[in-house]
């Protein structure tokens, strides 16, 4: 467990995230957290971003395969 001190910025407090914690969590500069309490304690996230359909495809080489699988013949009341 670490300790931060809250200090004054601006009209606002503030909080230094210490630099392990920040690779741990592989956030960089203006990434945005969401900030919540639970149980008597404040817990930052990282923001959920949604992927883009091209990043997502940019992910599987740009292409997208396609096959039927075959689930073997059917064993009770199946719609065919």
């Amino acid at each position: 467990m670490r300790q931060v001190a809250l200090k004054a910025w601006g009209n606002s407090q503030a909080i230094r995230i210490p630099k392990e914690i920040i690779e741990l969590m592989h956030l960089k500069t203006s990434d945005v957290l969401d900030i919540s309490i639970e149980n008597d304690a404040i817990v930052l996230r990282k923001h959920f971003v949604h992927k883009t359909f091209e990043e997502r495809m940019a992910a599987y080489g740009g292409t997208i395969s396609v096959c039927d699988f075959d689930w073997g013949d059917p064993k009770g009341k199946e719609i065919l």
